[in-house]
């Protein structure tokens, strides 16, 4: 198999790597620093050594700059492409550089999979808390909650994890959506049922609520069924979600700077 720009070219027989040269002979290496410690015939293997350890794409100018020794780069470059070819790691250009890749047919072979741990911003878990609480719940609802407008990529991220969902929509000006915790939240966070969320004594026990509340505040009783709520219609996946609440212009950007997509 071949790869790479010179793949529909007749290729000359490969040399074995070490013979490739040094421009300057073997007086000049007595000038140059660099070539101490290389003998005439190393040039290949000091080009496919370069290469490798490179972390970026090696232009021809670049290699010629660092590597003066050398002869010929992009006779060199064409002998290592053809000496690789049909191996499990190949030499391609990429855009004015060279560099080492993996052949593409083992792509699929090679492909792992791994779980990427998110961590929240504080805007994120305020508006999922107030979720949970206080469901079904609009953005607008949140809004009055926090006290700031919501981001809209705030509740994306929330979504994205599942642990949000869309339940249905409001019967107001814009039918905005409204939102509750699924079965995922409660997995997540270890809990039976959504009742089972710190009540008042709890969170002000964890101190997690100020001291000084003012007498009428409760803690709303959370409800994740599935049964809509008065003024709730039904969520039409086919609907256009794209409304008044979903402007993107109306939105702050002290959310966006506080991290709300994914630390």
């Amino acid at each position: 198999m071949s790869d790479g720009p010179f793949s529909n070219e007749t290729a000359a027989s490969p040399r074995k790597l070490g013979d490739g040269k040094f421009s300057k002979g073997a007086d000049s290496k007595r000038d140059d620093p660099d070539a101490e410690g290389f003998e005439a015939g190393d040039g290949l293997r000091l080009l496919e050594a370069a290469l490798f350890a490179s972390p970026e794409p090696m232009s021809v100018a670049e290699i010629e700059r660092q590597f003066s020794m050398l002869e010929d780069v992009p006779g060199l470059l064409m002998e290592l492409h053809d000496i690789y070819a049909g191996r499990g790691v190949v030499l391609r250009q990429v855009g004015e550089g060279w560099a080492f890749r993996t052949a593409s047919d083992l792509g699929p072979v090679l492909t792992r999979y791994r779980d990427v741990k998110r961590k929240l911003s504080k805007a994120a878990l305020e508006t999922l808390a107030i979720i949970a609480y206080h469901q079904p719940v609009t953005r607008a609802e949140i809004e009055d909650v926090r006290g700031v407008q919501v981001a809209k990529g705030t509740i994306d991220v929330l979504l994205e994890t599942g642990w949000v969902r869309m339940r249905g929509r409001r019967r107001a000006p814009g039918r905005p959506i409204t939102y509750g915790t699924s079965g995922l939240f409660l997995d997540q966070f270890g809990l039976g049922r959504i009742d089972d969320l710190p009540g008042l004594k709890e969170l002000k026990g964890a101190g997690l609520l100020d001291g000084a509340l003012p007498p009428d505040f409760e803690v709303p009783t959370p409800d994740d069924s599935d049964a809509l709520q008065d003024l709730e219609d039904p969520f039409d996946p086919d609907e256009e979600l794209l409304g008044a609440e979903e402007d993107p212009l109306r939105f702050k950007t002290e959310e966006l700077l506080d991290g709300d997509e994914i630390e």
